[in-house]
């Protein structure tokens, strides 16, 4: 893999940013758009992946990819994170080509990827169930042989794009232990879209009662699985490092202009401390992040535990960030008509989408104890 120079990697945010964001940084366009039932606009989406490719920065240049490392497409996540898109970015260039790049089947990537770096299809992963833990010790969906192909049965929930997605990979148990699952969003196949919590990121519950499907890659495919998951937790914390900054910014910018007592509420000590505290917890868990996405490019045994880190300490940061910015903001940021509400429950729901941080932390202990014997 190739990276970025430093002016390269400045140039690439500020195009991914404008693309993302359009004219400006409002956040009008996001509230037109979660209001949908898609979730994201089609036109866009394909207008975004002609000029940029983000679906394919990390895919081999075999596979018409970019040859980039997973960091680059960090920077892009980032921005994402930024600016609240309604985008199918996360879906299909964090959870799918992630998959799909581990379990190295050649043929089925090179149907796949044309169409998914031009956007004309879009991708996502179904592992969670009904419990919402993105663990493997949770999935009961299981696969049986039925004469040349596999029927899968069991429910997946909490499937980002689940109602929207052409391309769903699904992990169920069979025999040889753990598969992915292409499966034919046909008979069999029931989808219900779910209210939740961020309206910006939309998910959906997926019955399979038999469905048809395709298997991807041979033999029990945990390893697989699991280093994928990796990069998408790096992946989902570049995303929650850029939202938190947002909120850092934004609320930098009001406490210069509210003013009490004849001064700029910026200029008060209780204030500079709360925005301290914030920008801490924003570098701490941009350090970490870029940590994972350096260590799941690089292909680091600890890879696993890295992202967990980055997961646990860009959550952590993402929700107080959030929670700051309303309380900051004093009575108008509780209300629908300002932007935060956005970011505090964007932050809430990913802090639960790869693992909740108690998840992590219990995993890590795990991993330390390890070490320690």
């Amino acid at each position: 893999m190739s990276e970025l120079s430093a002016g390269d990697v400045a140039d690439f945010r500020a195009s991914t940013r404008a693309a993302i964001a359009g004219s400006g940084e409002s956040l009008e366009r996001v509230r037109g758009l979660m209001a949908t039932k898609e979730g994201f606009s089609r036109e866009e989406w394909l207008k975004i992946e002609r000029d940029l490719e983000l679906v394919g920065i990390s895919l081999a240049a075999d596979y018409g990819g970019s040859e980039l490392s997973h960091h680059e497409l960090g920077y892009a996540m980032e921005e994402a994170g930024y600016a609240a898109a309604c985008l199918p970015l996360f879906g299909t260039a964090a959870l799918a080509v992630p998959l799909l790049q581990a379990l190295e089947d050649a043929d089925v990537l090179h149907e796949l990827a044309p169409d998914l770096i031009s956007g004309r299809r879009t991708a996502t992963v179904a592992l969670a169930e009904a419990d919402g833990v993105w663990e493997l010790s949770s999935v009961a969906t299981t696969a049986a042989r039925d004469g040349n192909q596999w029927r899968l049965s069991g429910q997946k929930s909490f499937v980002v794009d689940g109602a929207t997605a052409d391309v769903v990979l699904v992990v169920a148990r069979d025999a040889s232990g753990f598969g992915v699952y292409l499966i034919d969003q046909g008979a069999g196949v029931t989808k219900e879209s779910l209210v939740t919590l961020d309206q910006t990121r939309k998910m959906a519950t997926l019955a399979l009662d038999g469905a048809a499907a395709r298997r991807i890659g041979t033999g029990d495919s945990s390893s697989a699985i699991e280093a994928a998951t990796a990069v998408s937790r790096a992946l989902l914390a570049a995303e929650q490092v850029g939202g938190a900054q947002r909120c850092l910014d934004m609320t930098v910018e009001y406490v210069k202009t509210r003013f009490q007592f004849g001064r700029a509420i910026g200029s008060f000590q209780a204030i500079k401390q709360r925005l301290a505290d914030m920008l801490i917890q924003v570098e701490s868990a941009r350090s970490a992040a870029y940590a994972a996405l350096r260590a799941v490019s690089d292909g680091d045994a600890d890879s696993a535990s890295i992202a967990r880190i980055a997961g646990l300490t860009a959550s952590e940061a993402f929700e107080f960030a959030a929670a700051q910015t309303i309380q900051l903001h004093g009575g108008i940021g509780f209300t629908w008509e300002h932007d935060a509400h956005i970011f505090y429950k964007r932050a809430k729901t990913s802090a639960k989408l790869l693992g909740s941080v108690d998840s992590h932390v219990e995993r890590l202990s795990t991993f330390v104890e390890s070490k320690l014997e």
